[in-house]
C-alpha cells in the first residue's frame, strides 16, 4: 500500500491589508507612513499601519494619539469596511479557485490545504508563488505565505516571510527552522505567558526542545505538553473549510456621487454578474435577491425580492436586481437621487436542487454547463475576459 502524501499546508496572509485597500484608492499614500484608524487628535485606536509606519513603533490596537506621537509625519486615514470586506471578497474567490480546502481565519488570512495537488500545480514553491502573483495581478494587492506541514509551521513562516514573500518549511526541517526562534512567535504564547517562561530561563523555542517534554510538563503541566510539541513542529489540526455562507454579494462605493440611472444600471448587472458566479462557486442557489443602495446624504436603502425557486442562473438573479433597482432609484425623490454606493446580493441559500421535469433538468444541465465555462475563462482571465454589451462602459470606466 502507498505511503499516504505529505500534508502541504499553507499560511497566506495579506500585507498591511487595510492600508494597501487604502493606496488602491489613493496612489499617493504609497511610501508614506499610513495610519488607518481616523482622526490623530481623537479617542479612536489604530486599525493598521503601514510598514513604514511600523518602523516607529507604531500597531495595531495602539491610540490615534500614541501613534502621532511615535511617527508625527504619519497620513491617518478613515477606516472604510466596505472597502475591505469588498477586497476580501476578491481574495478569497481566487483562493477557493485554487485550493481544494480552504479555511479563513480572519478578513485577510487563510489555510489552504494543497496536499496531493502537485499534478495539477507542480511543486508547492512555485504553486503559491503563481498564487500571489494572481492574487496580485487581480487584486493589486500583496501577499505573503508560509508552506510547510502544519498550521503553526505556515504561520510562523508566511510571519517571517513578509512584506510580499514566501518561506518553505519541508517536513522534517520544523525543529531546525523553530530553534532559534522567540518564544514570543509562538501563537497563542501571550505576554503572561512569555514572562513566566522567561523567568524560567526559556528565551527561544529551542530552550522548550532542549528542556524536553517530562520537565515541561512536570513544570507546566498540559501547557507544557503543548509547548512541547510546538518546539517540534506537531501540529496535527487539519485544515477546515469554512461554513456556508448566509448571504453572497458585492457592492460599490462610487468615487464620485452619480445619477446617470445607465451607468448605475451597467454597474448593478456587473455586481450581480459577479455575485451569481461566486453563489454557483459555492455549489448554492438563492431564493431571494437584495439591492443595496446608499445617496449622497448617506441614507441607505434596501429592498429584497423572493424567487418562485431557488437559483443559481444569471438569467433569473441579474433581472431581478434590476428591477428591485429602478424601483429604488425612481422612490428617492422621483429617480433624482445621486448615488454613492450600490450592491447586490443573494440570501436564502441552500444547495437543494430545484425540482423540474426530464425536458427542463436537461436543458438546465447545458445551461449550467455553458455558464460554469464562462466562470472558469472569467476565474482564468479577468472579469473583462467577457462582458455583456451592457456592462462595457462599466469595465471601462471602473
Amino acid at each position: 500500500m502507498a505511503e499516504p502524501a505529505a500534508r502541504v499546508i499553507v499560511h497566506i496572509d495579506m500585507d498591511a491589508f487595510f492600508v494597501e485597500v487604502e493606496r488602491l484608492h489613493d496612489p499617493a499614500l504609497r511610501g508614506k507612513p499610513v495610519v488607518v484608524g481616523g482622526d490623530p487628535d481623537g479617542r479612536g485606536v489604530v486599525a493598521a499601519s503601514s510598514y513604514e509606519a511600523r518602523k516607529f513603533g507604531v500597531h495595531s490596537a495602539m491610540p490615534l494619539r500614541t501613534a502621532k506621537r511615535l511617527c508625527p509625519q504619519a497620513v491617518f486615514v478613515q477606516h472604510h469596511r466596505g472597502r475591505y470586506s469588498e477586497a476580501s471578497e476578491e481574495v478569497f474567490d481566487i483562493l477557493e479557485v485554487f485550493a481544494p480546502v480552504v479555511q479563513p481565519v480572519s478578513i485577510d488570512e487563510a489555510y489552504l490545504d494543497l496536499t496531493g495537488t502537485e499534478r495539477l500545480y507542480g511543486a508547492p514553491d512555485a504553486a503559491v508563488t503563481e498564487l500571489r502573483a494572481h492574487i496580485r495581478r487581480k487584486t493589486g494587492l500583496p501577499s505573503s505565505a508560509g508552506i510547510g506541514g502544519s498550521k503553526l509551521v505556515t504561520k510562523i513562516a508566511s510571519g517571517l516571510a513578509k512584506p510580499d514573500g514566501q518561506r518553505r518549511v519541508r517536513v522534517g526541517d520544523e525543529r531546525a527552522f523553530l530553534a532559534p526562534l522567540a518564544i514570543s512567535i509562538i501563537p497563542g504564547v501571550g505576554k503572561v505567558g512569555e514572562r513566566r517562561l522567561r523567568e524560567g530561563g526559556v528565551r527561544t523555542i529551542g530552550d522548550l526542545d532542549r528542556l524536553g517534554r517530562p520537565r515541561l510538563e512536570a513544570w507546566l503541566g498540559e501547557s507544557g505538553v503543548w509547548l512541547w510539541e510546538c518546539s517540534q513542529g506537531i501540529d496535527e489540526r487539519e485544515v477546515q473549510p469554512g461554513g456556508d455562507p448566509k448571504s453572497i454579494g458585492r457592492e460599490t462605493t462610487f468615487w464620485e456621487d452619480t445619477g446617470d440611472a445607465e451607468f448605475l444600471e451597467s454597474t448593478l448587472h456587473h455586481l450581480a454578474e459577479r455575485a451569481a458566479s461566486r453563489l454557483r462557486r459555492h455549489g448554492m442557489r438563492a431564493r431571494t435577491v437584495n439591492v443595496k443602495f446608499r445617496t449622497s446624504d448617506f441614507r441607505t436603502s434596501t429592498r429584497a425580492r423572493t424567487l418562485k425557486a431557488p437559483s443559481w442562473r444569471d438569467a433569473d438573479l441579474i433581472p431581478a436586481a434590476l428591477e428591485l433597482f429602478r424601483q429604488l432609484f425612481h422612490d428617492e425623490r422621483g429617480g433624482r437621487a445621486k448615488v454613492r454606493l450600490l450592491g447586490a446580493y443573494f440570501s436564502g441559500l441552500s444547495r437543494e436542487a430545484a425540482q423540474m421535469d426530464l425536458l427542463e433538468g436537461e436543458r438546465e444541465r447545458r445551461e449550467e454547463n455553458l455558464i460554469r465555462s464562462v466562470d472558469a475563462i472569467r476565474d482564468r482571465f479577468g472579469d473583462g475576459a467577457i462582458v455583456v454589451g451592457k456592462v462595457i462602459r462599466y469595465l471601462e470606466e471602473e
